[in-house]
């Protein structure tokens, strides 16, 4: 009988035992625990965070893109007047096809303007949908100024010297009207690159990252 007892205190203590040794190791994991709730990232890889790098990387591929467009369009202005007052069939056939790399530059860039517009995230949105909208502004720019040249060039064909020369200075005008267009959509997407950057970086750093030229 005395055997059994002994027995059963001795159990009874090893529970306490094992108890307060379980009590102690959950006690210790649980402020671990809690610092870090399960299912919640690393704030380098959140999905806000990830959201703003493309939203970065999205304006400054636009503003490349502006820049390309303007340079195309500063291109074909300063084509059409070095050959003002020359009238020839190969010489407005150059300028038509330098206004026609204008418009395509445009459209691409007015293109990758909205997509970075769709990807834009708070601060930078409305920057973002001004230079899409500059962009467009572009666009409508040097299509009519490829409208022009166009005509031009059709002209130099088939008219008289008077009416060629006419034509060629409305495709000048164009011309110069869009290159100063797609200047304005330059430096909208460059502003908006700049501001991008800056979100993405967040607060405190060290300033926005000059985009690229």
């Amino acid at each position: 009988m005395k055997l059994a007892i002994s027995t059963l205190g001795e159990t009874a203590m090893r529970m306490k035992i094992l108890i307060a040794v379980l009590g102690l190791t959950l006690g210790s994991a649980s402020p671990a625990a809690g610092s870090d709730p399960p299912g919640q990232l690393s704030p380098a890889s959140t999905p806000s965070q990830k959201a703003k790098d493309a939203a970065s990387r999205a304006a400054q591929e636009a503003q490349r893109a502006a820049k390309k467009a303007a340079d195309a369009a500063n291109a074909a202005a300063e084509q059409g007047k070095v050959h003002a007052g020359k009238i020839s069939k190969a010489l407005a056939e150059g300028i038509r096809r330098a206004a026609q790399k204008a418009a395509e530059a445009a459209r691409r860039f007015e293109a990758k303007a909205s997509e970075s517009s769709a990807l834009a995230l708070d601060a930078s949105k409305e920057a973002a949908n001004a230079a899409l909208e500059e962009g467009r502004k572009a666009t409508k720019a040097t299509e009519e100024a490829l409208r022009r040249a166009e005509e031009a060039a059709r002209v130099a064909a088939q008219s008289t010297q008077e009416e060629a020369e006419k034509a060629a200075q409305s495709a000048r005008e164009a011309l110069q009207t869009a290159a100063e267009a797609t200047r304005k959509a330059a430096q909208a997407a460059r502003d908006a690159a700049a501001k991008a950057i800056e979100q993405a970086r967040g607060p405190g750093s060290a300033g926005p990252q000059s985009p690229g030229k």
